[in-house]
Formats: structure tokens, sequence, C-alpha cells
């Protein structure tokens, strides 16, 4: 894939950048001896139209380009050797026993996202809502990509990511994937209490619109706030092979 079908993010004017902004530059720079590539949720029941979640997000991921832009970030990382790494959202049967959860957490469980026969079982895995992007799959199961496991809510704090890009001296994160304001904004505001740069990817992951709001939106705007950079595929993918 040429990087001239890359999809600039979306720039309507809702969701374009302020003409003057109030924040200072942070003067990031991108270093790819030092960095990685991380992608939050690349499964079936955000990215596929078969997915249970995409009549929420299919059309914020549509209109960015986001199935596209991640396959290209996939692609540049592995040619250049980047460490990449994945972080899954998996629910198995004991899980569905917990006694509370948030609005979202409610929901996920209701319509059995993410869902796997267990945590030692592959039956009836492939081509799930829980499998990964089949375009996605020559990446990830290269034998070289890590698969962290499991977050169980939104962010990396119950799972081994941050452990495994240690492991790799890895001290800059690119980060794109699912769902922007859920488990990219939980990613990036653990991530970086944990002592690392983010890049964020703006049109590598897209939000739900629900009657709540426009979850794209709200995390467009704490990205601002929070991440080191915020920044286009093209954008990212220039700085990696410059």
């Amino acid at each position: 894939m040429s990087t001239d079908n890359v999809s600039p993010a979306n720039s309507s004017a809702g969701y374009a950048d302020p003409a003057n902004p109030a924040l200072p530059t942070t003067g990031f720079k991108l270093d790819r001896t030092k960095a990685a590539l991380v992608v939050i949720d690349p499964q079936n029941d955000f990215l596929s139209p078969k997915g249970v979640a995409w009549p929420l997000v299919g059309e914020c991921v549509t209109e960015n380009n986001t199935i596209a832009n991640i396959g290209e970030l996939f692609k540049v990382a592995k040619e250049l050797s980047l460490t990449v790494a994945v972080s899954p959202h998996y629910y198995y049967p004991a899980d569905h026993h917990w006694q509370f959860g948030g609005p979202l957490e409610k929901a996920m469980h209701s319509i059995n996202m993410f869902d796997r026969r267990g945590p030692t079982s592959l039956e009836g895995f492939e081509g799930s809502g829980a499998d990964f992007l089949e375009e996605y799959k020559g990446y990830i199961l290269d034998g070289k990509t890590i698969i962290a496991s499991p977050h169980k809510v939104y962010g990396p704090e119950t799972n081994d990511l941050i452990l495994q890009l240690r492991k790799r001296g890895v001290s800059q994160v690119i980060l794109a994937g699912m769902a922007a304001n859920l488990c990219i904004e939980s990613h990036l505001r653990e991530l970086i209490e944990q002592g690392f740069e983010v890049l964020v990817v703006r049109d590598a992951t897209a939000g739900p619109r629900v009657p709540e709001g426009d979850g794209y939106l709200a995390a467009l705007i704490n990205y601002r706030f929070l991440a080191h950079a915020l920044r286009t595929t093209r954008e990212t993918i220039g700085d990696l092979k410059a």
C-alpha cells in the first residue's frame, strides 16, 4: 500500500485543530531506535462491518480511513523493524459474572463483544468478533509482534503491555487502534504516567457517535492536552522514514 493512499485526518470544521492554540508545543521528536507501534483492539468487533460495535463506530472509521491507515502503520513498522505490539480486548465466560460495571462495560457484556470461549481455548475464535481483522494477521501473527495479555476494561493496567515494552527498551509509543475516547485514551494516560512519550495517530483511530456525544471529538480534545504529539498517518510515516 502506498502512502499516497493514506487519507489525512478528518479535517471538517468540528475536528480541526484550533487556529491559535493556548498550549505550547512539546518539541517531541520521533526516534525509531526508541519507538514502538502499539495498536489497541485491531479486532473484528470494532473494525469489521460485521462487528457488534460497527453501528456505533463505522461512520467514523470510514471517514478517517482508519482500517487502511492502521494497515499502513503495520506495514511500515515491519519494513523498518520497529517493535510492534498489540493490546487486545477479550472477555471469557467468567468475566460475565462481574457484579458491577460502567455503562459501556454493561453494553459490551450485553452484546458479547470480544467474547472467547475461555483463556485456554481457541474454539470458535477464528473469524469471530474477538479475532484480529484478517488483513492485519500477517503482521500480528508473524512471531515477532508482541501480543499482550488482554486488557479487561480500557487501559493497560490489567495486562503486560508495559512490561513487554520495557523489556524491549522502548520509551516512545506510536499509538493507534480503537476506540479513540476509550481504550486509546486510557492507554495514552497510563503510558504517560509510566514515563513514555506518546504520539497518537489521529486518523488511525475512530470513535463512537451516540446520543451521549461524539467520542472521536471528545478524544481529540483530550489528546491535544495530553499527547506529546498528535499527527496523521502520513506525517507519522514521514517521520519514521526520515
